[in-house]
C-alpha cells in the first residue's frame, strides 16, 4: 500500500514519517508533498491509498484538496492533521467524506490508532469493491451464456466452441429441460444448479432468455441420476424434468430442444416436489392474476397448464368457475376493455391498437369489437369524442 504525507511545514512531514508505524500496516511506500498542488500530481501518478493533509496550505488548501478527491470518486482514506480546531473545517471534512481528523501537535498513539484504522477500513471496501466487481463480471458471463445458449436452442447460428466453453469436456451430452411454476421465482435456483454442476464438473444450466420458466442443463452423459438426486435434496419448490437422448455435436441442440418442448407440452415428464392438491384455490388466484397480466399475448389452455401444473381439463374447468367465463371470453373481454381505453385516451391508430393486443389482422379485430361492444372500434372512438365535447359544452353554459 502507499502512503501521502501533505504539509507545507517539512518538519511536521518528518514527524509524521518517524512516528507512523508504516511498515506494521503494510504501508510500503510513502510520498509527501508541501501542497494540494504537488500532492495532485502525486496523487494522479501513483494513487496512494491513504492520505495525511493539513488544511491550511499555500497554493490549494486540503479542503479544496479533498473536495478535488471527491469530485474524481477517490476510493482511499483521508486523515486532516490541523493546528485549528474549528468546527467548519471539521464539518466541511465530513461532507467530503475525509476518514478522521487529528490536531496538531501529533502524537504517536492517535497517529497510528488512526493510520490502523484507515488501513483496514480501505481494506475492507477494497474487498467489497472487488467482490461487487467479481459480481458483475460473473453476471455478465451468466448473460452470455444464458444468451448464446437460447439462440442455439431456437434455432440461430451460434459459436459450438462458445458453447463447448461453458461445458467441461466430453464425448456425448445429456439434455434436460426444466420447467419452474410460473409464480415462483426460478433464476436463483438456476444460479445455485449452475454452480453446482461447474463444481463437480457434471455439465452447466442456463436460464432461456424467452422463458424465465425454462431451464436448460447440458450434463456429461451418466450423470444425471446424481443431478436429479441434487435437485430434488435441494430445489424446495416444484419442478418438472424432460429428458432427451445423448447428442454428440452441440449443433444437435436445436432439434433436441425441439423435441423437451414437445414432451413437456404433451405432458411426458417427471415431477419433483409435487405441488399439493390444497394449493390448488391459490392456483386459481395466481393463474386468473397471470391471465389479467398478460392477456396481450397469446396464451392457451397449454400454455397455463405446463406454467401451472395443472392439467389443461383442471385448468378449463376452474377458470370457468373462478370467473364466471371460459378463458377465450374472459381475454377477449380483458382486450376489448383495453381497447376501449386506448380508443379514448390515445391518438393510436385502430391498426396499432390490435397490434398492440395481439391481433395482426385488423378487420378481424374491428368485427370482434362489434361483436362485443356494439360498435366499430370507429364509431366508438367517434362516440366518445362526441359524448366529451358536449359535456364541455354543458359545463360552459
Amino acid at each position: 500500500m502507499k502512503a501521502l504525507m501533505i504539509d507545507d511545514e517539512i518538519n511536521v512531514r518528518f514527524v509524521m514519517k518517524q512516528l507512523g508505524e508504516w511498515a506494521k500496516y503494510g504501508i510500503t511506500t510513502l510520498f509527501e508533498a508541501a501542497n494540494g498542488q504537488e500532492a495532485k500530481r502525486i496523487i494522479e501518478k501513483e494513487s496512494p491509498e491513504i492520505i495525511f493533509t493539513d488544511i491550511k496550505m499555500p497554493g490549494m488548501s486540503g479542503m479544496e484538496l479533498i473536495e478535488w478527491l471527491h469530485t474524481n470518486s477517490y476510493t482511499g482514506k483521508v486523515i486532516f492533521i490541523t493546528g485549528y480546531d474549528d468546527y467548519s473545517f471539521m464539518r466541511k471534512a465530513i461532507q467530503y467524506n475525509s476518514f478522521d481528523y487529528l490536531l496538531k501537535p501529533i502524537e504517536a498513539e492517535p497517529f497510528n490508532k488512526a493510520l490502523a484504522a484507515a488501513v483496514e477500513a480501505w481494506k475492507k471496501e477494497e474487498k467489497e469493491r472487488n467482490n461487487k466487481v467479481n459480481e458483475e463480471m460473473e453476471s455478465v458471463q451468466r448473460y452470455r451464456m444464458n444468451q448464446v445458449v437460447t439462440q442455439a436452442c431456437i434455432g440461430e447460428h451460434v459459436d459450438e466452441l462458445e458453447i463447448a466453453s461453458f461445458l467441461p469436456n466430453a464425448n456425448q451430452y445429456e439434455l434436460t429441460l426444466i420447467s419452474f411454476y410460473q409464480m415462483h421465482h426460478a433464476e436463483p435456483y438456476v444460479q445455485q444448479l449452475a454452480a453446482e454442476l461447474m463444481k463437480q464438473e457434471w455439465g452447466n444450466a442456463f436460464a432461456l432468455q424467452n422463458d424465465i420458466n425454462l431451464c436448460l442443463v447440458i450434463s456429461i452423459e451418466s450423470y444425471w441420476i446424481l443431478i436429479e438426486e441434487w435437485i430434488s435434496q435441494h430445489f424446495d419448490i416444484p419442478v418438472r424434468l424432460v429428458s432427451g437422448k445423448p447428442i454428440s455435436f452441440l449443433k444437435e441442440i436445436p432439434r433436441s430442444f425441439q423435441d423437451l418442448q414437445k414432451g413437456l407440452e404433451g405432458q411426458t415428464y417427471r415431477s419433483i416436489h409435487r405441488v399439493n392438491d390444497l394449493d390448488d384455490a391459490r392456483r386459481m388466484q395466481d393463474i386468473v392474476a397471470y391471465v389479467e397480466t398478460y392477456y396481450m399475448e397469446e396464451l392457451s389452455l397449454e400454455k397455463l397448464a405446463n406454467r401451472f401444473f395443472l392439467s389443461r381439463e383442471h385448468i378449463s374447468r376452474k377458470f370457468k368457475q373462478q370467473t364466471g367465463l371460459p378463458l377465450s371470453k374472459y381475454v377477449i373481454n380483458l382486450r376489448i376493455n383495453q381497447a376501449k381505453t386506448w380508443l379514448t385516451e390515445t391518438d393510436e391508430s385502430i391498426l396499432s391498437i390490435s397490434l398492440m393486443l395481439g391481433y395482426q389482422d385488423e378487420k378481424y379485430f374491428s368485427k370482434l369489437f362489434k361483436k362485443v361492444v356494439g360498435m366499430t372500434p370507429f364509431e366508438y372512438r367517434n362516440a366518445k369524442e362526441k359524448q366529451a365535447l358536449t359535456s364541455r359544452e354543458c359545463e360552459t353554459y
